[in-house]
């Protein structure tokens, strides 16, 4: 039986902006989709354990398909012609917005190579997870994939001309986070679209807001590495303004962010794709980081209690 893991991911800086070649910032998470193939004779076939947003993984049944299918060729095997079965489980829940699918996705990748007896890098399990997301995201800017398989909190820049730009940044220690799910099973092939569409129709309107998301994302670093979090919450809340600006958060998320900023978490904001999906909150200590997830939950919305930073499985 062959065994993989990938990390859920928040992230922290430049969703949507990403896609169109901006930097952005993600971290792993210490929560993982864990996964388990075992060869067989007929059909490929999945059990998923997962726990998750209601109808999420029913939702998303026929994509998990088209990404498995996709990884497949991508690790040079004809699908029809091999047959094993999937077990996917582990502590990440399946809300849209914490890059579950990528998650499983590396899990999968790993799962199959090391049933299969395939000697993979990482760089190489990351290029197979990033085919299999096309099938989650259209065009996926790669950022989740690269979270889910190296860890850590890293900067990444989309090269719209070839290799993307992936540094890793050093946080003195993991840092505690509430994520809160608003229970909407996102879209994020339909809100990447729909993001582009309007851009297209307003350029002015968009480039200057694209301009701001790139600032923020620097001095969003530069805080990082000197373990500002007061700046860093400030400017996730500034985040949280320009995605409202694109469109992507929906009343359920500033709902979210209202209340955990109100709880005193430092800064919160929409992670992911948006139109549903989750929020997270910047909690530093696990007093803060409990107050404000039994804020929310009491609110009547699921919470996951995680750290960023984290970069071992």
């Amino acid at each position: 039986m062959g065994k993989g893991s990938g990390f859920g991911k928040v992230i922290l800086f430049g969703e949507h902006f990403v896609v169109h070649g901006l930097p952005g910032i993600v971290s792993a998470i210490d929560s993982t989709t864990d996964a388990e193939v075992k060869k067989t004779i007929g059909e490929i076939s999945i059990t998923d354990e997962r726990r998750g947003a209601k109808g999420y993984v029913g939702e998303k049944k026929a994509q998990q398909l088209e990404s498995i299918d996709r990884m497949l060729k991508a690790m040079g095997f004809e699908p029809k012609a091999v047959a094993f079965n999937i077990w996917l489980g582990g502590n990440l829940p399946g809300f849209s917005g914490l890059g579950a699918s990528a998650a499983s996705s590396v899990a999968i990748a790993r799962a199959i190579a090391d049933e299969f007896n395939l000697r993979l890098s990482d760089e190489r399990i990351n290029e197979i997870a990033y085919e299999a997301e096309k099938a989650y995201a259209g065009t996926p800017s790669g950022i989740d994939n690269t979270a889910a398989t190296y860890g850590g909190l890293l900067w990444f820049k989309r090269n719209l001309n070839g290799a993307n730009d992936i540094e890793k940044i050093s946080l003195r220690q993991p840092v505690e986070i509430v994520i809160g799910s608003t229970g909407i099973v996102a879209n994020t092939k339909a809100m990447v679209e729909d993001v582009a569409e309007r851009k297209k129709k307003n350029p002015q309107k968009y480039g200057q807001i694209f301009k701001e998301a790139e600032k923020l994302a620097f001095t969003a670093k530069k805080a990082l590495l000197e373990f500002d979090l007061k700046k860093v919450g400030e400017l996730m809340n500034k985040n949280h303004s320009l995605l409202q600006e694109i469109e992507v958060s929906c009343k359920e998320l500033d709902c979210l962010v209202d209340l955990a900023l109100q709880q005193g978490a430092f800064g919160a904001k929409l992670t992911g794709g948006g139109g549903g999906g989750c929020m997270f909150a910047l909690t530093p200590t696990k007093a803060l980081q409990e107050k404000v997830a039994q804020a929310i939950e009491k609110a009547g919305h699921q919470v996951l209690r995680t750290k960023i930073g984290v970069e071992k499985l």
